[in-house]
C-alpha cells in the first residue's frame, strides 16, 4: 500500500514540475545547511577524540586563583606531586610540552623541526603505537644523576642520553622511510643529540585549543627526564593529562588534587599567596568549550531555517490541496476514506523530503569543503569534518520530521473537503476559501522565525563592526612580520647583540623599510604568559604580587609598530644591555601600581630572571595592546629590553615599509640567507593577516548566520507572496464587485499591502519576542554590543517591513489591474 502511494505522488508530482522542483529546492536548502553544520557539530562536538578510551581523559591545569591566572603550566615539582599524590583516581598522569627549533640536515642547512616533550608513560596512556620500535620505557625517563659528593661548583655528572620518538610523518620525509633509524643519534635536543628508539603510527595528533601554545604535530618526541626540583616551582613548563580510574568521577578526582594544591598551598609561601589551584576538565570539554557556544548557535541557526523551509513547503501543499479540492471532493464523495486522503498527501510530502535531503546531502557536501577554507584556525579537527554515516542518518531524520511537519497539517486539511461547498463553486476558486487560516498561520511562523535569524545575523554585523574599530594599541598597516629560529648566535651575550644588531641594520637597509623592530612574544602571534610584580609591600606580604604579561623588545620597537608613548620615554641603545634595570610599562600598570601619579621614575618588583623578585625602574609608559585577542582588552603590559636577558631572546620581526608588506617577502628570505644560513625563517606575512585570523571567528559565524538569515527572509517573502497571490484569486469576485461599485486600483493596492504587511507585523511581534529570549545565548559571542540591542532589533524590523512590502507589491499590483467585467465573469 505504502509503494502504491509513492507511485501515486510520483505520477502526481510529475504533472507539476514547477510545484515539485520549487518544494524540493527549499527542502534542500533546508536541510543541506543544517547537514553541513551538523557535519561540523558532528566532528567537533560529538566525536570521540582519537585516544584510548577517550571519555576517561582529564587535563589538568595550574590555576593562580588570586592572580587571574587560569589554564597554566605546571613546574617539574608540582607535576610529580599530582602524579604521586593520586594513585587513588588516576591510573597514569603524564606530561606534555612542544616547541620549535631548527635542526641541520646532512648538507648543514637548517630545517625547521617540532618537538614534543612527554613524561614516559605518555604514549600507553593516549594509546599510541609505533609502526617501527618501541614507545618510552620507564628507564628513558630517570632524572639526570646529581653531581657526586665533594665534587667542585658547576660540576656535573655524565648525562644520560636523551631517548626519542619520530613521527611517521618526519621519518618519511627526512629519514625516507629508513629501518635504520632506530638506534640512531639525530641531531635534535641537547647537545650530543638524540637518540631514535620509535617511530609513530601515522596520523597522531595532539588536540588542544589553538591559543594553548601546544604544536598539534610534534617531528620528535623526546623523553623527559624530569626531577623533583623542589626549589624551582617557578620554572613551569608541563601540561598535564590524566586518565581516571575505572569507576571514579571527576568530581572525585577533583577532591583529591584539591588536596595536593592545598599541601602545596601550605608549604610553600608563593603557592599559598598565588592562589595555587589544580584545575580538573574532561580532555574533550577543554578542547571545544572555547568554540562550543558559537556551534551550538549556528546548529540553532540552521534548525530555524530548515523549519522556515518547511513552513514554506507546508504553505505550497496547502495551496496545492486547495486547489485539487475539487477532485479530493469527488473522491470522497465517491466513498474514498479520509485516511486514503491523508497518505496521498503524506506520501507526496515524503517524495519531496527525501528528494530535498538527496539535493541537500550534494549541497552540504561543496558547502563542507567551503566550510574548511573559511572556518577559523580556532575551531579544531577541521580534517575530520565529512560526510560519514552519522551526517546521512542526520540528512535522513531531518529528512522524516521534515516531511512530517510540512506534510501532516496540508494532509489533514486536505482529507476534509466540504463536498457540498465545494462542488457548488466553480472549478476556478473551489477550494481556496478554505485554509486561509492555516495559510496565514504559516507565513507568520516563518516571519517569526526569519525575523528572529536576521536579529541573529545583525548583531554579528554589529559586532564584527565594532572589532573592526577597537584601536588594539598598534598599526598593523604596512608592518611585514616573520618568525626567526636557530642562527649561529653566538654563546656570550656580546656576540649575541652584535649578531642581532648586524641582522636589523640588513634588515633596514632593504630599500622602502623605514624601521624595523623586534619582539618576543608579539601581539597575535601567541607565547603570552603571566610574570608576578609588586610593590615595596609585596616583600613582607607575598599575597599581594600580582600577575603581568611581559615582552621583551629591541630599541625602537614603540615606535616601529607605532604604539603610542603616553609619558616618559622608550628604550635606547644604552637601555639594551643586562645591567639596565629599567622597563616600559602600558598605562593599565601603571594605573594599577601608582593610581592618580605619574609613574614614570618609580620602581616595581618583578620577577622574571632571578629566582626572587628584583626592583626595576620605569622609565616611560605605552599604550595598553590587544596581544591574545582583540575582542578583550587582556591584561597589563610590562617591556624588558632584549639585553636584559642577556641578549638574543627576540625572535619575531617586524619591518614598516612604504607600500605593500608582501612585496618585501623575497628581500628578506635573501637577506635572512647572506646574514645566517642556519636560521629558518617563519610565517612570513603582514602583521594585517594576524589582525584578520583574530578577526576570523566572528567573520566566519557573521558569514554563516548572514547567509542563513538572507535564506530565511527570501523565503519567508515567497512564502509571504504565495499566501497573498492565492488571496487575489481567491477574492478575484470580490475585487470585481469592489471596483464595479467604484472602488479605485490604489484601495485594491492598499488592500492587499495591507494584508501581506499584517500578517509580517504580526510575526515580526511574535519574533522579537522569541529574539529577546533566544540572542541572549549569543552573548559571548559578540564584541562591543548587548545581545538585546535596540539598534539593531528596531533595524532588522524595518528590513523586514521592506521586504514585506515587496513581497506584497506584485500580487497587490496584479489585483489593482484586474478588469472587474473579467474578474466578474469568472465567477
Amino acid at each position: 500500500m505504502l509503494l502504491r502511494d509513492i507511485s501515486y505522488a510520483l505520477r502526481t508530482l510529475r504533472k507539476s514540475p514547477v510545484f515539485a522542483a520549487t518544494a524540493i529546492i527549499t527542502i534542500a536548502l533546508g536541510i543541506g545547511a543544517s547537514t553541513a553544520i551538523f557535519s561540523v557539530t558532528n566532528a567537533v562536538l560529538l566525536r570521540p577524540l582519537p585516544y584510548k578510551n577517550p571519555e576517561r581523559l582529564v587535563f589538568a591545569s595550574a590555576d593562580m586563583r588570586k592572580r587571574n591566572v587560569k589554564d597554566f603550566f605546571f613546574s617539574n615539582a608540582d607535576f610529580l606531586d599530582i602524579r604521586n599524590g593520586s594513585h587513588a583516581v588516576f591510573e597514569e598522569v603524564a606530561a606534555v610540552s612542544t616547541g620549535r627549533g631548527a635542526v641541520p640536515r646532512e648538507d648543514g642547512t637548517p630545517d625547521l623541526v617540532h618537538f614534543g616533550n612527554v613524561s614516559t608513560n605518555f604514549f600507553r596512556m593516549m594509546g599510541a603505537g609505533t609502526v617501527l620500535g618501541r614507545t618510552f620505557i620507564d628507564s628513558d625517563g630517570t632524572p639526570q644523576p646529581a653531581p657526586p659528593p665533594g665534587a667542585a661548583p658547576g660540576a656535573q655528572a655524565p648525562a644520560l642520553p636523551t631517548m626519542g620518538i619520530i613521527s611517521y610523518e618526519y621519518w618519511q620525509r627526512r629519514y625516507s622511510g629508513s629501518p635504520d633509524i632506530i638506534g640512531k643519534m639525530i641531531p635534535a635536543g641537547p647537545p650530543g643529540g638524540t637518540q631514535i628508539v620509535g617511530v609513530l603510527a601515522p596520523g597522531f595528533e595532539l588536540l588542544f585549543p589553538s591559543d594553548s601554545n601546544i604544536e598539534p604535530f610534534p617531528d620528535v618526541w623526546f623523553a623527559a627526564r624530569i626531577p623533583y626540583d623542589n626549589a624551582n616551582r617557578n620554572g613551569v613548563i608541563h601540561k598535564a593529562i590524566a586518565r581516571l580510574k575505572d569507576g571514579v568521577t571527576i568530581d572525585q578526582a577533583q577532591t583529591v588534587v584539591d588536596q595536593i594544591a592545598a599541601e602545596t598551598r601550605k608549604n610553600f609561601l608563593i603557592s599559598g599567596t598565588a592562589g595555587y589551584a589544580i584545575q580538573l576538565k574532561p580532555l574533550h570539554q577543554h578542547l571545544v568549550e572555547a568554540v562550543r557556544p558559537a556551534l551550538l548557535a549556528l546548529m540553532g541557526a540552521v534548525i530555524f531555517l530548515l523549519l522556515i523551509a518547511c513552513a514554506n513547503v507546508a504553505n505550497l501543499l496547502l495551496v496545492r490541496a486547495s486547489l485539487r479540492e475539487r477532485e479530493l471532493a469527488v473522491r470522497t464523495a465517491m466513498g474514498g476514506s479520509r485516511w486514503a486522503l491523508v497518505r496521498q498527501t503524506l506520501a507526496e510530502a515524503i517524495v519531496l523530503a527525501f528528494a530535498g535531503a538527496v539535493l541537500g546531502l550534494a549541497l552540504a557536501y561543496a558547502g563542507i569543503s567551503e566550510l574548511r577554507h573559511v572556518a577559523p584556525p580556532t575551531i579544531p579537527r577541521l580534517d575530520a569534518i565529512v560526510i560519514d554515516p552519522a551526517v546521512v542518518a542526520f540528512a535522513a531524520v531531518a529528512a522524516l520530521i521534515a516531511a512530517g511537519l510540512f506534510g501532516l497539517v496540508p494532509a489533514l486539511r486536505a482529507s476534509r473537503p466540504d463536498i457540498a461547498i465545494v462542488l457548488r463553486g466553480n472549478s476556478r476558486t473551489a477550494g481556496l476559501a478554505g485554509g486561509g487560516l492555516l495559510r496565514n498561520t504559516v507565513v507568520v511562523v516563518e516571519v517569526a522565525l526569519s525575523f528572529v535569524l536576521l536579529i541573529g545575523s545583525g548583531l554579528m554585523a554589529r559586532s564584527f563592526i565594532e572589532l573592526q574599530r577597537i584601536n588594539p594599541g598598534y598599526d598593523s598597516n604596512h608592518l611585514l612580520t616573520f618568525l626567526s629560529l636557530g642562527g649561529r648566535r653566538g654563546q656570550q651575550p656580546a656576540q649575541r647583540a652584535a649578531w642581532v644588531r648586524e641582522f636589523a641594520n640588513k634588515l633596514h637597509a632593504i630599500p622602502g623599510v623605514q624601521s624595523v623592530a623586534a619582539a618576543t612574544p608579539f601581539p597575535l602571534s601567541g607565547g603570552y604568559s603571566p610574570i608576578r610584580w609588586g610593590l615595596e609591600a609585596a616583600l613582607t606580604d607575598p599575597s599581594k604580587f600580582q600577575a603581568v604579561d611581559f615582552q621583551f623588545v629591541l630599541p625602537g620597537y614603540f615606535d616601529t609598530v607605532r604604539t603610542p608613548l603616553i609619558a616618559g620615554r622608550a628604550f635606547t641603545d644604552a637601555d639594551n644591555a643586562p645591567d639596565r634595570n629599567v622597563v616600559v610599562v602600558d598605562q593599565q600598570l601603571a594605573a594599577k601600581a601608582y593610581p592618580g601619579q605619574n609613574a614614570v621614575g618609580k620602581r616595581i618588583l618583578i620577577r622574571i630572571r632571578t629566582p626572587e623578585p628584583e626592583w626595576v625602574e620605569i622609565i616611560g609608559v605605552v599604550a595598553h595592546t590587544r596581544d591574545t585577542d582583540l575582542a578583550t582588552a587582556g591584561r597589563e603590559q610590562v617591556y624588558f629590553t632584549d639585553g636584559f636577558a642577556q641578549h638574543g631572546r627576540v625572535n619575531r620581526w617586524a619591518l614598516r615599509v612604504n607600500g605593500d608588506p608582501a612585496k618585501f617577502a623575497d628581500s628578506v628570505r635573501t637577506v635572512v640567507k647572506a646574514h645566517d644560513p642556519n636560521m629558518v625563517l617563519m610565517e612570513l606575512r603582514p602583521m594585517q593577516e594576524l589582525v584578520e585570523r583574530a578577526q576570523a571567528s566572528t567573520r566566519f559565524q557573521l558569514m554563516l548566520i548572514g547567509v542563513f538569515a538572507a535564506i530565511a527572509a527570501l523565503l519567508a517573502g515567497v512564502g509571504l507572496y504565495g499566501v497573498l497571490a492565492t488571496l487575489v484569486r481567491q477574492r478575484t469576485a470580490e475585487i470585481g464587485v469592489r471596483m464595479a461599485l467604484g472602488a479605485a486600483p490604489t484601495s485594491i493596492f492598499q488592500l492587499i499591502v495591507g494584508q501581506g504587511l499584517r500578517l509580517s507585523a504580526v510575526g515580526i511581534l511574535a519574533g522579537l519576542v522569541a529574539a529577546l529570549a533566544v540572542t541572549r545565548v549569543m552573548a559571548s559571542m559578540l564584541v562591543g554590543v548587548k545581545a538585546t540591542d535596540p539598534l539593531t532589533f528596531a533595524a532588522m524590523a524595518i528590513l523586514f517591513i521592506v521586504i514585506a512590502a515587496v513581497a506584497s507589491w506584485l500580487p497587490a499590483r496584479r489585483a489593482a489591474a484586474l478588469d472587474p467585467t473579467v474578474a466578474l465573469r469568472g465567477e
